[in-house]
């Protein structure tokens, strides 16, 4: 009996290949067109968007377009590019050849397509290679209001202690922080900050390595010469202008994450017009302001800011599509631990939200992320280790 099984998985096409017995150099000439890509392309002049549907056409290929575009009657438009990956880096080598920009958007496209392995990052003493497995990044909360353990670890001996048992469960690094950001939070004194953290990171330096959750600039200092290793910036450099001089002072790596307003104001209907774009924009601006500071490119981390400026439908969607990020081109770290939108779906307070976060996180590593922020460190590196069993073994 004939059967016929769709294999929608380009890894698994590949591997289909080398089932049946097909020559190495018969692989190589055909993977790239058993591998579908859709490429959105932003803010295209009109006559460069109908040269590209031209081209696209020529190569087997389409490019949507909408009707303004096709009559010149818009000043821009965003188009929708598809086909194999063959298809695509033809277009994208024949473009090179074009005007009206066109050359850039071709050497874009290699860009996105290229399957370039992310560099190792050495935070403190540990090198981070990316790919081999997901990381986990333990969350101690050294502050009085903090939305998922309601300041259980205020004191200096508790966030220590805590700490030393998120690592010894299985963290790669422990994310420290004196400033909660949760919704509806008001700034804290950077010296209040720096009061909360600095104890905590000196006692810790050296044991692990170690993150300051910070937007400010004099609190990134202080604990980087406390004996940091790594600035978790949930503003993106926009907080404080001296945070990137700060972190390229150190020359250490920096996590720039997307949020949508001040803690204070962020959840107070948020909207956007293309959720996945202006996100990739807004961290595009992020790592420019940090480049443009001195920073070096493999020193960046980048965070899509789940919670942070979202409603449920735009965090929900940011981990369906968590993987166009990888158009970046530095590693994802994403932090479902506790937050609303599991306890939106499940409506559950924080303290019960063990197995919501331990399934996004599941999807999140499916979808690309290659460090996970979590509360949970002894459950969720279960999941962690199961997950990548699946997406990336070989």
């Amino acid at each position: 009996m004939t059967r016929i099984i769709e294999i929608n998985n380009a890894a698994e096409a590949i591997k289909e290949f080398i089932a049946l017995g097909v020559d190495p150099a018969g692989i190589k000439i055909m993977a790239p067109k058993a591998v579908f890509r859709v490429l959105k392309i932003s803010s295209l002049r009109p006559v460069a968007a109908n040269i590209l549907k031209q081209e696209s056409l020529s190569y087997g290929a389409e490019t949507a377009t909408p009707y303004g575009s096709i009559i010149q009657a818009v000043k821009a438009t965003d188009v929708l590019l598809f086909g194999t990956i063959r298809q695509l880096l033809a277009i994208a080598k024949k473009l090179k050849a074009h005007q009206f920009g066109l050359p850039a958007v071709g050497a874009e496209i290699e860009k996105v397509l290229a399957d370039r392995p992310l560099p190792i990052l050495k935070i403190g003493k540990q090198a981070f290679n990316f790919g081999r497995r997901t990381f986990i990044m333990g969350i101690v909360n050294v502050t009085p209001d903090s939305f998922s353990d309601g300041g259980r670890f205020r004191a200096p001996s508790a966030a220590i202690a805590q700490a030393k048992a998120l690592f010894d469960a299985g963290a790669d690094l422990i994310d420290i922080g004196g400033e909660s950001t949760r919704p509806g939070s008001r700034t804290v004194p950077a010296k209040t900050e720096i009061a909360r953290v600095v104890p905590v990171i000196e006692k810790l330096a050296g044991k692990m390595p170690l993150s300051i959750d910070t937007r400010k600039a004099a609190v990134a200092a202080a604990a980087l010469e406390a004996g940091a290793d790594l600035v978790n910036d949930v503003s993106g450099f926009r907080f404080d202008r001296k945070m990137a001089s700060t972190v390229a002072k150190y020359k250490v790596p920096v996590c720039v994450m997307h949020s949508s307003g001040t803690p204070r104001r962020m959840q107070a209907n948020p909207k956007y017009d293309d959720l996945i774009g202006e996100i990739i924009a807004s961290l595009e601006q992020s790592l420019e302001i940090g480049l443009n500071a001195g920073i070096l490119p493999d020193k960046f981390v980048i965070d899509p800011g789940l919670g942070f400026g979202k409603t449920l439908d735009h965090n929900l969607e940011i981990v369906r599509r968590l993987k166009e990020l990888k158009s970046l081109g530095r590693p994802i770290l994403i932090g479902p631990s506790r937050k609303s939108l599991i306890g939106q779906v499940l409506e559950l307070p924080p303290t019960e939200r063990l197995l919501g976060t331990a399934a996004v996180t599941a999807l999140a590593i499916r979808n690309g992320a290659d460090i996970v922020r979590v509360h949970d460190v002894k459950e969720i590196s279960q999941v962690v280790k199961m997950a990548d069993s699946i997406v990336r073994r070989k």
